[in-house]
């Protein structure tokens, strides 16, 4: 009477292979991810030396025409492909593409203007009175004594984890996710959306006087040189070399003298803009068969160029209170160190040597591979508009806006 012993122990066994055949399963699976992440690891660290040398090689043409021409205006000057000029080619059989795109082509945010932004949002279609509510929104957030114009009551405190304002210029896009009505003007749940990206495209969180021309896109234009579609149709066409109106064997603007001409007439605001580039991004991709890897770098000019916003935070609440104590947010006093008895080592004047060296371009931002930005690709239009200016590919793709 024991027939139901063997088939209770093949039962048994079934389940044990099924549960070992699931566990075996997941396991392969989570093993295959790893070796995943494992091997475009390795393939990043393989690649990665070209893009850093590839960088250094265009760094060098670029302080090459930046010595010749007094400051690099655009890329049509000569450098649109340094690494042809050069010479340089990647070892192994790979491929190394460079482009730029002009950082200072955007309009600085730390210094825009209350006029600037108001124009620009009423230019991308928003009504006066939403524009004049995003432009109070958004330099509430970067000035402390700003009187908004609108009825903007913004009360970070009320958020469930409170916060203040930072009354300070904005140091990176992200921070719209934190602004009243800039959060939901420009994410689509949670994610940013195309006003979004057409915010980062026309404005820059570095720190210049002037937005380069030659630069320039067509909102920027638009906001900050006040021209109009004919206008901008005369500097496209001057960048392109298709002008009947350029007397000089150059297609980049070195004058207000070349704006005007290039235009036809003086209106709007030419004297806002400057002619060299003060922040460039570079942009290089190294492939070897089907991997690739990607470098993006911000650089200025040692002398002149961009810098990153250094100013503080202002915390309102210890100010108050230093008001009443009369005490100072700068408790801290910095001392003279004493100066040193004993002559420097080797490796202190080796230190101090490199500390010295001119480098000729200052790093701004480096990103690499998965932290690049990805621009929504712009779609080809079915009937382009033959009135709109031909786009200058030396400034930054705006991409099409969703329908309000």
């Amino acid at each position: 009477m024991r027939t139901g012993r063997p088939a209770s122990i093949l039962v048994i066994v079934m389940i044990t292979l099924v549960l070992t055949s699931a566990a075996l399963v997941a396991f392969l699976d989570r093993a295959a991810n790893d070796l995943l992440v494992d091997a475009r690891a390795a393939e990043a660290e393989r690649l990665r030396p070209d893009a850093y040398s590839a960088l250094e090689v265009v760094l060098g043409v670029l302080d090459e025409f930046r010595s010749a021409d007094n400051g690099l205006h655009h890329p049509s000057e000569g450098w649109a492909d340094p690494l042809g000029w050069a010479g340089w080619t990647p070892p192994d059989g790979r491929t190394v593409e460079v482009s730029f795109q002009d950082e200072s082509g955007k309009i600085p945010l730390r210094s825009a203007t209350t006029t600037e932004l108001l124009n620009l949002f009423q230019y991308w279609g928003m009504s006066q009175p939403d524009a004049q509510k995003m432009t109070d929104s958004i330099y509430s957030w970067m000035h402390q004594n700003y009187t908004p114009t609108s009825a903007v009551e913004a009360d970070y405190e009320q958020a469930a984890v409170p916060y203040d304002p930072p009354y300070r210029p904005i140091r990176s896009i992200g921070e719209l996710a934190a602004i009243d009505d800039a959060r939901d003007y420009f994410y689509t749940n949670g994610q940013p959306n195309a006003w979004w990206w057409r915010f980062y495209q026309d404005f820059s969180v570095y720190n210049y006087a002037r937005p380069n021309i030659n630069g320039a896109n067509s909102d920027v234009l638009a906001a900050v040189g006040q021209f109009t579609i004919e206008q901008q149709q005369g500097l496209a066409q001057y960048l392109a070399g298709t002008s009947d109106r350029s007397t000089v064997n150059r297609t980049w603007f070195q004058s207000v003298a070349d704006l005007q001409l290039a235009m036809g007439n003086s209106s709007g605001n030419p004297g806002a803009f400057a002619f060299t580039a003060t922040a460039l991004r570079i942009f290089i991709t190294v492939h070897d068969g089907k991997s690739s890897y990607r470098l993006s770098a911000v650089v200025a000019p040692s002398s002149g160029g961009a810098q990153t916003v250094q100013t503080t935070a202002t915390d309102v609440k210890q100010s108050q209170q230093n008001a009443q104590t009369g005490e100072s947010n700068n408790a801290t006093q910095v001392t003279a160190a004493a100066a040193p008895t004993t002559s420097p080592n080797a490796a202190q004047r080796s230190a101090a040597q490199g500390a010295n060296l001119q480098y000729p371009f200052r790093f701004l931002a480096i990103e690499e591979d998965e932290n690049i930005p990805n621009v929504p690709p712009v779609p080809v239009p079915e009937n382009p508009d033959p009135a709109a200016p031909p786009a200058n590919p030396f400034s930054p793709v705006v991409p099409p806006l969703p329908n309000q």
